[in-house]
This record gives structure tokens, C-alpha cells and sequence, in this order.
């Protein structure tokens, strides 16, 4: 495309850039176009963004939830949808409508690592403070879940029950061989020392 249309002046193809180099490239764009057909995070958007970059992206998976709207364009994940989209991006830019010279503080403060884990470990504490559901209030719950899914769930969880409950009588769990705790080690000066 780049040589049927005579955009080697306008178009630059920068090949494989390793992780170190994103950034000093991305700083020189001004839109991010990631027209992805599924996505869970889109760790590429945070980095756009960090960078300065309005997002142009297709609304699927959890890219919504990534960054804030002010900060993204969103086309459905198709060509002309996504040029709409693009054009709609470059007009914003043009008129200053949109100032990116922020978005860097605002992903900063988005996030922060110290945030994540804590997020993660109130996940985890959530999870690890609820009592076990018995097998009857489980499957009830799968259940719920709509008649076409919910059946299907329910299958799986019956299914399940019987591999478990067969496994266990073919190799009883007291007949599995535990793992023995490895000792805790302290780094100290590039060496390995064992706790006290």
C-alpha cells in the first residue's frame, strides 16, 4: 500500500522494536491505532496512552474498561467503522478538543502497582474469608444462570464431580506423595542464606 500510493515520505515502517525503544517511538506519534478483534487488557493501550497518545481502538473485550473515554476514540471492529474513527480522532486533535499533554499523570495514578496489589490482595482476601459453598448450593448457583448456560454449567459441574470422586477411588489422595516445604532463603549480598 505504502509503495502503491507513494507514501514513503509519510509512512515509515519501523519493523521490530524491542520493549526498551516503545516508548521513545510511541512519544513521536500523536493517535495509537489498535484495531484489535478481542482483548482482555490491552497493557499496549495503558502504555499509548502514558506516552501521550490519543487511543483509536475497537470496542471488544475489556478494552472499554482500560482507559477513560476522554482518552479513546472507539470504532466497532470493522474497516470503515475504524477509519470513521480515525478521522474523527485526527478532526479532534486539529481543533484541540482533546489535550493528551496530561494523560501521562492520569495513567500514572491509574496504575500504580501499589494500587494493583492491593486491589489484587482484597481480591484474594474476598475469596479466601468465604466459606466453601456445599455441592447442592453450588450447582443451584450454576443453575441460576440461565436455562440454556445454567443447564450447561450444571452438566459440567456433574461431570466434574464424577471424574473427581473416580479419580479418587482410582489414586486415593493419602496414596499421593507430598511435597516437602523447601527451606526459606534470605538474599543477602548476591548470596543465598537460610532463615533463622
Amino acid at each position: 500500500m505504502r509503495e502503491r500510493y507513494q507514501l514513503q515520505d509519510r509512512v515509515e515502517l519501523v519493523g521490530s522494536i524491542r520493549h526498551e525503544q516503545v516508548r521513545d517511538v510511541m512519544v513521536q506519534g500523536h493517535i495509537y491505532l489498535h484495531p484489535s478483534l478481542t482483548e482482555a487488557f490491552g497493557t499496549v493501550l495503558v502504555e499509548a496512552a502514558s506516552c501521550g497518545l490519543l487511543v483509536v481502538t475497537t470496542k471488544v473485550g475489556g478494552i472499554p474498561e482500560v482507559l477513560p473515554a476522554k482518552m479513546t476514540v472507539f470504532s466497532n471492529p470493522d474497516e470503515d467503522s475504524l477509519v470513521e474513527a480515525l478521522i474523527s480522532a485526527v478532526q479532534k486533535l486539529k481543533e484541540n478538543q482533546i489535550d493528551t499533554s496530561g494523560f501521562h499523570s492520569e495513567v500514572k495514578k491509574m496504575y500504580d502497582w501499589r494500587d494493583v496489589a492491593k486491589r489484587t490482595e482484597l481480591v484474594y482476601q474476598t475469596i479466601s474469608d468465604k466459606e466453601p459453598l456445599r455441592l447442592v448450593d453450588r450447582m443451584l448457583k450454576y443453575y441460576g444462570n440461565g436455562s440454556f448456560a445454567g443447564a450447561l454449567f450444571l452438566l459440567c459441574c456433574v461431570v466434574d464431580v464424577f471424574v473427581l470422586e473416580f479419580l479418587n477411588w482410582w489414586w486415593p489422595c493419602e496414596e499421593i506423595d507430598r511435597v516437602r516445604k523447601w527451606p526459606n532463603k534470605l538474599a543477602k549480598n548476591g548470596k543465598l542464606l537460610k532463615k533463622e
